[in-house]
């Protein structure tokens, strides 16, 4: 999806409105970061501050992160995602969990449904990186890992308000599961994955369902 020259009075608003149009469409995916200011200016046809305003608008309406240094990065799919990170920022993270619980287990039904050959490569890349991360011992690592395993069960549903609203948890999620674990992984608190990777590949929702609610009603 090529970002179309802006020519008429209100540039701002069309800059806006062209950068909400290729985050919305994925062009640029959560956590990734934007072209650079100066790459911005050439593929818009506007000037520097124009693109800056733009930017500046949609980091404070939650769709973009400014980071000093290392660029611009999509933060949210659209302003909802934003206020529901807020949202969640203000939440206890028995709620979060709470909430993750029933995202996820549609998500891994979903899934088992409509999930691509491309979607399980993802998914087991994600599986194999999260079993390596838990050799290692490092737990921000793993627990990384482990939170990128269920999102891309996530990505593989094919429903991007599910996606958008999940992903808006991360962080709570995150911070839940290393307070948990604090600084060392034990044996007794390893969960296994596998059967729930197999489920989704076997196109069995039952069977992923089954998976995911093991799990989920120990974090509860």
């Amino acid at each position: 999806m090529a970002l179309q020259t802006a020519r008429r009075s209100a540039l701002v608003d069309q800059v806006i409105g062209q950068l909400r149009a290729q985050i919305a469409a994925g062009e640029w995916a959560l956590g990734e970061r934007i072209p650079t200011e100066p790459e911005l200016v050439a593929m818009l046809g506007v000037g520097r501050n124009t693109v800056r305003e733009g930017v500046r608008a949609l980091a404070h309406a939650g769709l973009l992160e400014i980071r000093q240094g290392s660029g611009t990065f999509v933060r949210g799919a659209s302003e909802l995602a934003g206020a529901v990170r807020r949202r969640v920022a203000d939440c206890h993270s028995r709620e979060a969990l709470e909430v993750r619980r029933a995202l996820e287990m549609e998500a891994v039904r979903l899934a088992a449904v409509r999930r691509t050959d491309a979607d399980l490569d993802a998914i087991r890349q994600a599986l194999a990186r999260r079993e390596e991360a838990w050799a290692v011992g490092d737990v921000e690592t793993w627990v990384d890992a482990d939170v990128r395993l269920h999102q891309s069960i996530v990505e593989a549903a094919h429903n991007s308000l599910l996606r958008d609203l999940y992903f808006d948890l991360g962080d709570a999620i995150r911070h839940a599961m290393q307070a948990d674990f604090g600084q060392h992984l034990t044996e007794e608190a390893y969960i296994d994955h596998s059967r729930l990777v197999a489920a989704i590949a076997d196109g069995d929702p039952a069977a992923a369902v089954r998976e995911a609610l093991e799990y989920l009603e120990d974090q509860v």
